[in-house]
């Protein structure tokens, strides 16, 4: 055993860490985790190999089994707590409470307002900036927009509209959206 402990611990576990690299390579994972969690979960496989190791197979087979299904068992619960993250995050432009008039997007502070931008220019004298945000956005986004500036809620834009509630997220989403109104800035 003294061989076997010598054998991979030596050069700073070189080869040990060779095992875990390639196995992160071929699973899928190399370059999108970092390495140093897995070589310290390798430590652990390997104490645990040695230990229940009884020379009916090779030794570098044994560890190479067990630390592919620690590697694969890891990136799964990695997963699935990345999973579990996103089902509890919920969209800015949700109804908050009984009234679907109200969205946490209503009650999030931010300096900038799209809808005041509008409603500080006279429509006849849109800056050159102004007008090539609007030609951005589709006809119903500019619509949303429209009815928006002139103080309708969400719920009688959607009903005004004749849109869902899908629909209408998707809509202030690219009415709000970066990429849109960074030519304002």
């Amino acid at each position: 055993m003294e061989k076997i402990v010598d054998l991979y611990y030596r050069n700073n576990a070189k080869r040990l860490r060779d095992v875990v690299d390639k196995l992160l390579l071929k699973t899928g994972f190399a370059g999108l985790v970092d390495n140093e969690d897995f070589y310290s979960l390798a430590n652990e496989v390997f104490v645990d190999v040695i230990r229940r190791f009884d020379e009916s197979q090779s030794f570098d087979v044994f560890l190479y089994a067990c630390l592919s299904n620690k590697i694969k068992t890891e990136m799964i619960r990695r997963n699935r707590q990345k999973r579990k993250a996103d089902t509890m995050t919920i969209s800015i432009n949700a109804p908050i409470g009984d009234d679907d008039n109200c969205t946490l997007s209503d009650i999030i502070a931010d300096n900038f307002n799209i809808e005041d931008e509008l409603f500080e220019e006279n429509e006849e004298e849109l800056s050159k900036r102004m007008m090539q945000y609007l030609e951005r956005l589709s006809n119903l986004q500019r619509e949303i927009l429209r009815l928006t500036v002139a103080g309708y809620t969400p719920g009688e834009i959607k009903n005004e509209l004749h849109i869902t509630e899908k629909q209408y997220a998707d809509c202030n989403k690219a009415i709000h959206a970066y990429r849109n109104v960074s030519i304002l800035f």
